[in-house]
């Protein structure tokens, strides 16, 4: 199947975006191949992204506009609540592919071409992205997975999307990474493709405060994601490679600790926790000498 044959249809949360969603809009019509639908949802916006969305919605029969009831609580779930109301739109019409992107990124006209001929090649592939560039770098996928997809921009074949029952509204944070590792507890293949990648223009994470707030944020919420204690202590080893050096690492690991000390309840299913620890233990066996690991034959 050809990625002309496959039909795709996009969805982008959008909340005070006025500075980047213009440049995400002239992505997307650039694009040489266009979703056949796109419905751009306004999170209660204060700003000109309303403004923004309408006339391009005006200009282009393919793009449709919706804003949500205004609210002054900036939880995480929201997007969730966005992506549904979106969602609702398009759930009765015909389509192979749906797409969560966000409001605040730029990419080259072929990039959607690029992933639906991915989803073309390969029946079994549920979820499919590429990497972000953010201030000039990415991450090193010498130790990244490449099975994780991020939020970004996430691809789902449509049956896997059913598969793993949309997106989790959780609070606190991520809601893209669960749905992507739900996708492979239930069979699906995914995968990050980094023959292209994608520019975001707003610094991940820093949206409700700066970047030690943000990493001390990502520790709690890794713990109440089901993350196994060593991987998140050799993850805080590899958080001291970048700024602040040192401090990020440790103040990432406090927050998991302080996390595990409060017994923070955590919003993931029993069955996906395990199963986000043994993909994490199976990843440091191939890499480390961790016992019980199997030799080679």
């Amino acid at each position: 199947m050809s990625p002309e044959r496959l039909r795709c249809v996009l969805i982008t949360p959008a909340r005070n975006e006025e500075a980047f969603l213009e440049g995400t809009i002239r992505s997307v019509l650039a694009q040489t191949v266009r979703p056949d639908r796109w419905i751009i949802v306004s999170d209660g916006s204060t700003d000109r992204t309303d403004e923004i969305a309408a006339a391009h919605a005006a200009a282009h029969d393919f793009i449709e506009f919706l804003r949500m009831p205004d609210h002054a609580d900036r939880q995480f779930a929201a997007k969730v609540h966005c992506f549904e109301a979106g969602f609702r739109r398009i759930a009765d019409s015909s389509f192979d592919i749906v797409g969560n992107l966000d409001a605040d990124l730029t990419f080259e006209p072929g990039y959607l071409e690029y992933l639906l001929e991915q989803f073309a090649r390969n029946p079994r592939l549920g979820v499919a992205g590429t990497p972000f560039v953010e201030e000039g770098s990415s991450y090193d996928y010498r130790f990244t997975n490449i099975e994780h997809v991020s939020g970004a921009c996430q691809l789902f074949r449509r049956k896997c999307f059913e598969d793993i029952g949309g997106y989790r509204p959780i609070e606190g944070g991520g809601i893209d990474w669960v749905a992507v590792t739900s996708a492979r507890m239930k069979g699906w293949q995914t995968r990050t493709f980094t023959d292209k990648v994608l520019v975001h223009h707003r610094k991940m994470g820093t949206g409700k405060g700066n970047r030690i707030t943000a990493l001390f944020r990502q520790g709690r919420q890794d713990y109440y994601l089901g993350n196994h204690p060593l991987w998140e202590f050799l993850r805080m080893f590899y958080q001291m490679r970048f700024r602040p050096a040192v401090v990020g690492g440790l103040t990432l690991f406090s927050g998991y600790c302080l996390a595990a000390l409060a017994r923070v309840k955590s919003p993931v299913p029993k069955d996906l926790a395990a199963f986000i620890r043994r993909e994490q233990m199976q990843r440091l066996r191939s890499k480390l000498p961790i016992p019980g690991r199997k030799g080679r034959g």
